[in-house]
């Protein structure tokens, strides 16, 4: 299964831009499912049959993650960004990138201004995405256009890797562990239920793919895979993020302060009587923050039952975050077994 988390981290795939996730999905389900299509805003929906008049479940989990995009090339073939998703300032200065352009792949370097030549109040700024710009060794625009277009998608150079206590640390955990955990939960169930895998688009710029693939399914209740804020590390505090790493999958009760999902009573209590039954640990949370594709989805048609079961992860939206082997392997036995109980 590492191997496997591995692929999905490192593939690139921003808003926009899923395809080569997508593949992986439709490769790896291709002797688990019983029909796979891909929609046509870009999601690919795999369907595992239960009986014909089993309930329709269906396990969304985005394919996308943030990144950047070519908007301007200067005279000196330096290259200015959008930014594509939730992204920190401060997190995008001196990354190396890479930009996929039908071209070929061009790798490149972000900078700034330097330190020594900025005023005192500069240097105790975050400089802004504006103020930076890529190097891509181009010495004009005429050049970098050889190499770039306008609109191209860049993805962030950090691979995939290990550390100690069953710790993994990727570029796009976000949201590629909720792909695993799809996908294994599909390999492994066996129930009545007539269960879709769904990898949805554009999660990070509108929840826009679960908003048409649930209109298409119209499933009896779903649930969201993502990742969720681990709170424990140094700088912040335990009410503000409860989530820490190894403790078990984590039930979102509500996100977005209610804005986003408030997680349907028989969402809540199905998931947590699997819990109990299988013995697997979980954690309850009440969220201030983002929200997720479950937030899109409980809105569609009449309205669709529907919660969200996240990894506790640290330093999301950013090129290093940190997730737990263990934990990603619970939230897997927990849809199982919830799954299988239907």
């Amino acid at each position: 299964m590492k191997e496997l988390m591995q692929k999905l981290s490192d593939v690139p795939g921003i808003s926009g831009f899923e395809s080569e996730v997508t593949k992986i999905i439709s490769d790896e389900l291709e002797d688990y499912a019983d029909h796979i299509e891909h929609d046509r805003l870009g999601n690919i929906i795999a369907l595992k049959k239960g009986s014909p008049d089993g309930p329709k479940v269906m396990l969304a989990a985005h394919m996308d993650e943030i990144g950047l995009m070519v908007r301007h090339i200067d005279k000196k073939g330096f290259i200015k960004f959008s930014k594509i998703g939730g992204i920190n300032d401060q997190m995008l200065l001196n990354q190396t990138v890479y930009i996929h352009s039908n071209k070929g792949t061009v790798f490149g370097v972000i900078g700034s201004k330097p330190p020594h030549r900025m005023k005192a109040a500069e240097r105790k700024k975050i400089t802004s995405y504006e103020n930076m710009f890529i190097d891509i060794g181009a010495s004009s625009e005429e050049e970098a256009l050889k190499m770039v277009n306008i609109g191209d998608p860049i993805v962030f150079n950090h691979t995939y890797a290990e550390l100690p206590n069953s710790l993994i640390t990727g570029k796009a955990l976000d949201n590629r562990i909720g792909c695993l955990i799809m996908i294994e939960t599909l390999k492994r169930v066996d129930s009545n239920a007539n269960i879709y895998g769904v990898g949805t688009v554009q999660e990070e710029v509108g929840l826009k793919g679960a908003k048409t693939s649930a209109f298409k399914i119209d499933p009896d209740f779903a649930l969201a895979l993502d990742v969720t804020i681990a709170g424990d590390h140094p700088g912040i505090k335990e009410d503000e993020a409860p989530a820490k790493i190894g403790k078990g999958p984590a039930i979102i009760l509500t996100d977005a302060s209610g804005r986003g999902i408030i997680t349907h009573p028989t969402i809540k209590e199905w998931l947590t009587s699997a819990a109990s039954d299988a013995e697997i640990p979980v954690q309850l949370e009440v969220s201030e923050g983002g929200t997720t594709d479950a937030t899109a989805i409980h809105l569609t048609r009449e309205g669709i039952p529907a919660g969200v079961v996240s990894v506790p992860t640290r330093y999301i939206h950013t090129t290093v975050s940190i997730a737990s082997m263990e934990d990603i392997e619970n939230t897997i036995n927990l849809l199982v077994s919830a799954i299988n109980n239907l």
